[in-house]
């Protein structure tokens, strides 16, 4: 058990093959070592060891709270989920915001920890410290939305006041690789197929009931103290604060113009690097504006919810109405994001606002990952183009909306020969395909809206990733683009292999706190210090929490080694690392110099060709051996 604040010190393993449920608390060592959320979440599925199959009843899937989740802490709405990925085969850790990690903790839980394979379809309802698994048969083959609906009036509840869902819809259920979990508020779990390890298991949605009582700091003035300063800093910045060209005013897709300008939009499955040099190579219409957080805002714009304890109000929530076939499509959607407008957009060379807005909602609603569906869209056309996939009697033209709108819904149901291979991602695709070339995966996940060529330490970044592609793991445009903590050169590649790892290390601290990322934009470590601190009533040092986000990301390399990975894997898509860019201004010519990058990063780690020696383990603290489930030493390269 643990006494440090901001911990419920209360924890649910659920199996949901016996239906059994135990309770037990938080090892304090543990606790200290690993924060908790995605730190704690890791060190569970660590212990499961990393030789499960990601489908099998063994597999962990973990839904962690940080110590400062559902807190006063800015930004704190957030909860990890927590898995061996089926699309990557390596540890992953998928976020998602709104109010269900927040009233998890209110409701007396620290972390839901499911395995085994229920026979028939449940949910799990929660409420007041206890877990009930309820029969689910009639929520099998629904949509998030409905599912929502349903359960709401089940348990006599209240979104947005007593009442909290995370569920799968269609695409978990059939097992998409890359199915998500999504929340009451169209809050995605979306990377890396959690929603599919949650299908397989037979677990249709979780229900959180729970009045608002929100942990107190031990340390009321500490905390105090950090609560303002980050206040203050969030409020001031150009980036989160309430001005005229931020998040608050454009949300996420404020980006789509910027990397449009500096000519880092992956476009056409990342043939080029914008729609303007797309355009001028392809004589064609396409235009990022049309997309743009700006044209949203003006144009179809119609609320801006928030999540728990958010001044600043990213969400852009839209109403469209869309001639699908014949028939108008009514959509209000929860938030058009710029990674998924990027994906189901330029990515796929369709610049359809509203169609967008509507396969951004029927991903939602059928759990299905925006970005990765996206990118696999993109990926068809180009083989369809190619004439890969003649026998499969594909027909689907770049930009064609009509089609996209509708496949995206056959793939979740894995209908057809097109939809089911679809659905199996972009490295299984590959390989059926004789395709790699076409890939713009890394370890099996697709890369998010910034091209490599541009920006350097993307290129880095998504190599490195723990959990195949992605932003989040280190979010170099930070400094690339909106130059925090400093400015720096996007085509530079020398410097970004140790700022690679540096914001690697800091986003395991904030994904273990549970905060967004968002607050990086504005506070600094001395700000997480202070926050922390009060909270646990733990005095720790700016290098400590650092040391604990090496030792975090550190885990999942080392469970990934385990797993068969290793430097080799550590791979951009061919295209990113040939010259010749077809750019337009500064990218034209451009291409990734990985191999420098890596070399300047693993030195910075202590690690051999992308393997985690011994030493490292030792110096960092990280146990394994007995009791572990990995058995004694750390991995080599011939592991």
């Amino acid at each position: 058990m643990t006494t440090i604040g901001g911990f419920q010190d209360h924890v649910a393993r659920i199996d949901l093959g016996s239906g059994a449920v135990a309770y037990e608390g938080i090892d304090d060592e543990y606790a200290r070592k690993y924060i908790g959320g995605r730190g704690l979440g890791v060190r569970y599925v660590f212990e499961q060891g990393p030789a499960v199959d990601p489908l099998g009843p063994e597999n962990l899937l973990a839904f962690v709270n940080g110590p400062l989740s559902g807190t006063q802490t800015t930004m704190s709405g957030r909860i990890a989920v927590c898995t061996k990925s089926p699309l990557t085969g390596t540890v992953t850790d998928s976020h998602h915001g709104g109010w269900s990690g927040a009233r998890l903790k209110w409701a007396g839980f620290d972390a839901l920890l499911f395995e085994g394979q229920a026979d028939d379809p449940v949910y799990a309802y929660v409420e007041d410290g206890e877990v009930e698994l309820r029969d689910a048969s009639h929520l099998w083959g629904l949509g998030v939305h409905e599912t929502r609906e349903t359960l709401a009036a089940e348990t006599g509840g209240e979104y947005g006041q007593d009442l909290s869902m995370m569920a799968i819809g269609p695409g978990g259920e059939n097992e998409v690789r890359y199915a998500c979990i999504v929340n009451e508020d169209d809050r995605a779990s979306g990377r890396g197929g959690t929603g599919c390890v949650m299908g397989n298991k037979g677990l249709k949605a979780i229900v959180v009931r729970s009045t608002t009582e929100m942990p107190k700091p031990v340390d009321e003035e500490t905390f105090g103290e950090g609560h303002r300063r980050a206040m203050e800093l969030i409020t001031e910045s150009d980036v989160t604060g309430p001005n005229e060209g931020g998040l608050s005013l454009f949300g996420t897709n404020v980006l789509m113009n910027l990397t449009e300008e500096m000519d880092g939009l992956p476009t056409k499955n990342g043939h080029y690097t914008s729609t303007e040099s797309a355009s001028e190579a392809l004589s064609a219409d396409l235009e990022a504006e049309r997309v743009s957080g700006e044209n949203v805002r003006e144009n179809i714009l119609v609320d801006e919810p928030t999540c728990h304890s958010c001044p600043v109000a990213c969400k852009k929530e839209v109403e469209v109405t869309y001639r699908h076939k014949g028939e108008d499509l009514n959509v209000r959607m929860e938030s058009f994001e710029y990674e998924s407008a990027f994906a189901l957009g330029p990515n796929s060379m369709n610049d359809d606002r509203d169609a967008i807005a509507v396969m951004i909602d029927r991903c939602n609603d059928l759990g299905v990952d925006t970005i990765e569906t996206g990118n696999m869209l993109a990926m068809a056309m180009e083989l369809t183009e190619a004439g890969t996939l003649t026998d499969l009697e594909a027909d689907l033209e770049w930009g064609d909306a009509e089609t996209m709108i509708d496949l995206i819904e056959r793939i979740a149901r894995r209908e057809g020969d097109l939809a089911d291979l679809l659905a199996e991602g972009a490295d299984r695709v590959a390989a059926a395909r004789d395709a790699e070339a076409n890939s713009l995966a890394v370890k099996g996940q697709t890369i998010p809206a910034y091209d490599p060529r541009c920006m350097k330490g993307m290129g880095i970044a998504y190599a490195t990733s723990n959990r195949g592609a992605c932003h989040l793991r280190a979010y170099t445009p930070a400094a690339e683009i909106l130059g925090i903590p400093e400015p720096v050169d996007p085509y530079e590649w020398e410097g970004k292999g140790e700022l690679t790892a540096a914001f690697q290390d800091l986003h395991a601290v904030s994904d273990s706190f549970d905060i967004c990322k968002f607050n990086a934009f504005a506070e600094g470590i001395e700000e997480y210090v202070l926050q922390y601190n009060g909270m646990t009533g733990l005095d720790v040092t700016e290098d400590d929490l650092l040391e604990a986000g090496e030792r975090i990301y550190t885990l999942e390399r080392y469970y990934n080694n385990l797993a068969g990975f290793d430097g080799a894997d550590d791979s951009l898509p061919a295209r990113f690392l040939e010259g010749g860019t077809p750019g337009q201004g500064a990218s034209d010519g451009e291409y990734c110099e990985l191999e420098e990058m890596k070399a300047e990063y693993y030195d910075h780690r202590g690690w051999v060709d992308g393997v985690v020696p011994d030493e490292k383990l030792r110096a960092l603290g990280i146990e394994v051996g007995p009791g572990t489930g990995v058995g004694d030493g750390a991995a080599t390269a011939d592991d």
